[in-house]
């Protein structure tokens, strides 16, 4: 859909959106300008609780609240173990909104949803009803809002006793901000004589919400907090179980900080935690804040509005939803107990309404599942088909995402994914995605996931078990945009390698994840031009130290997400005449990396537009390919300071008719001096390089795919490198291609701290465990404790920096529980790479 078409979808449903407590009783929100191509194109979801306000003697004083939960899981306490299952009302809004005669939803057509789960959806764990925007009418004489009577005529009251007859919870909806007309009319802020809304807003004043409803609020100041306290009393009050917290900055759009409301979600968070109320941050939040959502909030979404905005065609597409796999791979690292990935509603319920095949109902459902994303739909339940109920039913998919262990993938560098977790009982969680558009068999490598070993493996879709594999297990003619789920349960004596951000892995102290401590794996080709001309070898040229890698866009380590095609032969200047393009907002490219830089080159030209550019899943910049005149191969964004390791660069279509890809430039730091040498067959030579790693760090040499033998086609001699004559003599005439490659940190990171008594604890059920991380210089002593008793110190300093080393290891344990504690006593620096353990089972 253009930008236009979407920006009228949602005019109606924006015009009588209100402002949360932002507006005075009785008054009429003022549409703004609706978000374009950039952001979601919507109006801000206000929710709606009692019918009518309680009295100001029902509304519980600050006295008499409980205290905040743990701050490790979030407002909503010991809730947020798990990510809630549930139904919200902004999809069917949509769906159903025509242009200027938005449908919010009513108290009738609530109770009707909240009858129906508790029918069809609540006997597998459905409890959450939660009432997105449009559900107040103005404020109260303290400021507070007020339910609309249009929508709720027994009042909103009504309808939240009902949800919570039926054994469900309800959620409300909010902005950040205080409006011009709520500053204006200067109410007195509930319960604390002197404060007033006239004098809450930050000065001067600077924008609240991405929609500019508000202006920002100063929670430096003590009335502030005490006015968005007040509102959360009434929320809970009147029984409000969740509340959704939408345009938060940065993110939502507006990632450079000109919108913040970082000290509203915060005073937020503090308010709802008196009273273990659920807090969801929305939308599209900026990864480089995560830590900071993760301390104040419940759940924060990953990406734009899964709605379509065709109302009465579909709830969703499938561009919508396959458009969620690279943000994931992000953002899984950030969920777990306390605070989870959103991925907006899950809209598979009913094939009529949501715009998605059977195989693409199934993949979204899978996606969801594994992420341990809130597993929340939009449908109208009172219409789910059968298909529909299968997906939202099966009670081993969703013991998968309350199992709460989100998924990551084994690589993104193709469009067949298979994304696994490891659970808390030592078995494995897979999933196999084609993204592609024919059917494939799909392959998942045990050792991939960490697996040593053979496994059974269970169909959780098909609830049947498969049988006993050795190493790998193969998935037959896997659709497109299909999937396959299982379940992979190790067999005896299987190893199982743990990585250092696994949700098992616990950290004491203050430690950071890589922080240029960590080492890639790498690969580096050295390029030896053979000839037989009987002229000696010229000199081989010094390395500068940084190599340059040019990717053409029919690279198959780009990854391209929507509808996109490659056009050729085009004469225009295109590096190797060709180019990748599409037409549709949304579209994504993205490629994963080893180096410290790299550079976006495309076309300019009159019928192009933006395209937002994300590294490492955050938002970089906003480049214009918009030009007067066409010009190809134009270097459209650029980075050069990353640190020294793995990345992930991601394109996104904002506007203009064409985005195009022409060629990725990587920038690696060169570990082959020379890179290039060149031999003669008539005045033969051995042909030498120097690597720039320690030398146990190289793992192999190929030619093609197949290894060259130490000692016999090579040699290494300190950092020398030596390729014997022989070898080279019987290569053909032409270029010679030998890739080295170098052993990196399992998976390009490890944790670390530099502390002393910064400690790391992993419980396991198993025979026997191992540590295996890195050695460098920088490093010290650190002692091993297993089950709390001192059993080693080891030494983990080494001349050079080296890669997985097993420093200890311990068998023969009972088969049990076990707990391994690690805690650093010197060195700069601790580095924690990987924990191995063996089961007995």
């Amino acid at each position: 859909m253009t930008r236009s078409l979407r920006k009228r979808a949602m005019q109606g449903i924006v015009a009588l959106v209100a402002v949360g407590a932002l507006l005075p009783a009785g008054a009429a929100a003022t549409p703004s300008a609706v978000p374009g191509a950039s952001g979601p194109p919507r109006g801000p979801h206000e929710v709606t609780t009692t019918a009518s306000a309680p009295s100001a003697a029902s509304i519980s004083s600050p006295a008499s609240v409980t205290a905040a939960a743990s701050p490790s899981l979030g407002p909503a306490g010991e809730a947020a173990q798990k990510p809630y299952l549930g139904w919200s009302s902004y999809s069917m809004q949509v769906y159903e909104s025509k242009p200027g005669a938005p449908s919010w939803i009513t108290a009738d057509q609530i109770i009707a949803q909240s009858d129906a789960m508790h029918r069809k959806l609540q006997p597998f764990g459905f409890k959450n009803i939660n009432i997105d925007a449009g559900w107040n009418d103005g404020v109260d004489e303290y400021g507070r809002p007020v339910p609309s009577r249009k929508l709720y005529p027994d009042g909103l009251q009504a309808v939240i006793k009902h949800i919570h007859a039926n054994g469900q919870k309800v959620g409300l909806y909010s902005i950040p901000g205080i409006s011009k007309a709520m500053m204006d009319a200067n109410y007195p802020v509930y319960g604390h004589p002197g404060c007033t809304t006239g004098d809450l807003a930050k000065q001067p004043l600077q924008p609240g919400d991405y929609w500019g409803f508000g202006y920002r609020i100063d929670m430096t100041k003590p009335c502030a907090q005490a006015y968005i306290d007040s509102i959360a009393d009434q929320f809970a009050a009147w029984g409000v179980d969740f509340l959704k917290f939408d345009s938060v900055t940065p993110g939502s759009g507006k990632n450079d900080l000109s919108l913040d409301a970082r000290d509203e979600v915060k005073g937020w968070s503090q308010a709802l935690a008196r009273h273990k109320i659920w807090f969801e941050l929305s939308w599209a939040l900026d990864i480089n804040y995560a830590d900071y959502w993760k301390q104040w909030a419940n759940g924060w979404r990953l990406d734009w509005d899964v709605e379509c905005y065709c109302p009465g065609e579909a709830l969703t597409a499938w561009p919508n939803i396959s458009r969620l796999f690279p943000k994931v791979a992000d953002w899984w690292r950030h969920g777990g107990p306390g605070g989870w990935n959103d991925l907006d509603s899950l809209n598979v319920g009913n094939g009529t309404m949501d715009g998605l095949t059977k195989d693409e109902r199934r993949t979204a459902a899978t996606l969801w599942a594994v992420s341990a994303a809130p597993f929340y739909i939009g449908n109208d339940m009172t219409k789910l088909d059968s298909y529909g109920l299968e997906l939202l039913t099966n009670p081993e998919v969703i013991a998968v995402n309350q199992a709460g262990r989100p998924a990551q993938p084994v690589s993104t560098k193709t469009n067949r994914q298979v994304w696994y977790s490891l659970n808390a009982d030592s078995s494995y969680t897979v999933a196999m995605f084609n993204l592609g558009t024919t059917e494939a068999d799909m392959t998942a490598n045990f050792a991939d996931l960490g697996l040593d070993g053979s496994a059974k493996v269970r169909d959780l879709w098909a609830k049947k078990d498969l049988g006993q594999f050795a190493s790998s297990y193969t998935a037959a003619t896997v659709p497109p945009h299909g999937v396959r789920l299982f379940k992979v349960t190790p067999q005896k004596n299987s190893a199982i390698r743990v990585n250092d951000d696994d949700l098992r892995v616990s950290y004491e102290g203050a430690w950071k994840r890589n922080g240029n401590n960590e080492v890639p794996a790498v690969s580096e080709p050295l390029t030896v031009t053979v000839a037989d001309s009987g002229t000696p070898a010229a000199a081989n040229a010094t390395t500068s130290g940084v190599r340059t890698v040019e990717l053409n866009n029919d690279d198959p380590g780009i990854v391209y997400t929507g509808s996109w095609s490659r056009s050729t032969g085009r004469g225009l200047g295109d590096y190797q005449d060709d180019v990748q393009y599409t037409e549709t907002n949304g579209d994504a490219f993205s490629h994963s990396f080893v180096g410290n830089g790299v550079d976006y080159v495309t076309e300019k030209d009159p019928s192009q537009g933006e395209v937002e550019i994300y590294v490492d899943g955050a938002l970089k910049a906003t480049v214009d390919t918009h030009a007067d005149g066409r010009s190809a191969q134009q270097v459209v964004y650029s980075i050069s300071d990353l640190p020294n390791g793995s990345h992930t660069i991601r394109g996104v279509k904002k506007s203009g008719q064409f985005m195009l890809v022409d060629k990725l430039v990587v920038r690696q730091e060169s570990l082959l001096n020379p890179g290039a040498a060149a031999f003669d067959k008539s005045a033969q030579a051995d042909v030498s390089t120097e690597i720039g790693r320690d030398p146990g760090e190289l793992v192999s040499i190929a030619n093609a795919g197949k290894a060259l033998v130490k000692d016999t086609d090579y040699t290494v001699e300190g950092k020398v490198v030596t390729i014997k004559k022989q070898y080279l003599a019987a290569q053909p005439v032409g270029s010679t291609v030998l890739d080295f490659s170098f052993r990196g940190d399992y998976r390009d990171d490890v944790h670390s701290a530099t502390a002393n008594g910064a400690a790391i604890t992993f419980a396991f059920r198993g025979t026997g465990v191992d540590w295996i991380t890195a050695l460098a210089p920088d490093q010290g002593d650190a002692d091993v404790y297993l089950d709390g008793k001192l059993v080693r110190r080891v030494n983990l300093s080494n001349e050079a920096r080296v890669t997985t080393r097993q420093v200890f290891s311990q068998t023969g344990l009972t088969d049990g529980q076990h707990t391994l504690r690690i805690v650093k006593v010197s060195g700069e620096v601790l580095r924690s790479d990987i924990i191995r353990y063996t089961i007995a089972n």
